[in-house]
């Protein structure tokens, strides 16, 4: 798998986001893991789930771990659309929307609210239209 990307399946946004990546992931080059499956911490031992609860972490073929926009930004573009988040990245924006991001992984569940109706998806998945 070229990239697995963990993701926190009880907040709505991202649920509705990740539902949006497996439309447009037709090659199958994401693995995605949602965190807060029961047997998650049993899979991923070396793990931290804290860690992953504060922000959004993408795991790279190599092993190595990347954050935040970076994440967002790779999933993105192997499904196609990486140009759409390009911008995000540049130096002068990098800055303000990691800043931005930090803000939203943090209140992500009343964000969420204020956005869906739900501050929290049930166990079984969100089931948003």
């Amino acid at each position: 798998m070229a990239f697995t990307l963990f993701y926190d399946g009880l907040c709505p946004l991202c649920e509705k986001e990740i539902s949006h990546l497996k439309k447009r992931d037709l090659k199958g080059l994401i693995a995605f893991e949602d965190i807060s499956l029961p047997d998650f911490q049993q899979r991923f031992p070396h793990l931290d789930v804290n860690d992953l609860e504060a922000m959004i972490h993408g795991q790279l073929e190599d092993g190595s771990m990347i954050t935040g926009l970076d994440v967002t930004h790779k999933a993105w573009s192997l499904v196609g659309v990486g140009w759409l988040y390009a911008p995000l990245r540049w130096p002068v924006i990098r800055w303000f929307a990691d800043k931005g991001y930090l803000f939203f992984a943090k209140h992500r569940h009343s964000i969420s609210y204020y956005l869906t109706g739900k501050r929290r998806c049930d166990p079984g998945r969100c089931n948003l239209k």
